[in-house]
């Protein structure tokens, strides 16, 4: 059974930075496409980032272009999210998402597995 579990979220300030984990089971992470997404309260799921075999990179919103960016540890079977100059704009619970594609999907309802979420905070 594929299954995606988030890490390293946290407390940091405005400015500082943060890097996200997700660990890939029950499949290669690089057979598949993986986005990350975030969902602050009262607020639709975002995408945020993409990484593909025929996209590559991909940001997914243009607020975090400059700032965050999206890498994969093959040997490890994990997706980083990595987020510098952080805003507290940037609090919500963020997620790691995955499907049997070759090509970044910019909607969450484009990918069929989930990891539980880990929450970010940004403090000003």
């Amino acid at each position: 059974e594929v299954q995606l579990v988030e890490s390293g979220g946290g407390l940091v300030q405005a400015g500082g930075s943060l890097r996200l984990s997700c660990v890939a089971s029950g499949f290669h992470s690089d057979d598949y496409t993986i986005g990350w997404f975030r969902q602050a309260p009262g607020k639709e799921r975002e995408g945020v980032s993409c990484i593909s075999s025929s996209d590559g990179v991909k940001d997914l919103a243009d607020s975090v272009k400059g700032r965050f960016t999206i890498s994969r540890d093959n040997t490890k079977n994990t997706v980083y999210l990595q987020m510098n100059s952080l805003k507290p704009e940037d609090t919500a619970v963020y997620y790691c998402a995955a499907d049997l594609v070759t090509f970044c999907g910019t909607y969450f309802f484009e990918y069929n597995y989930w990891g539980q979420g880990t929450q970010v905070t940004v403090s000003s």
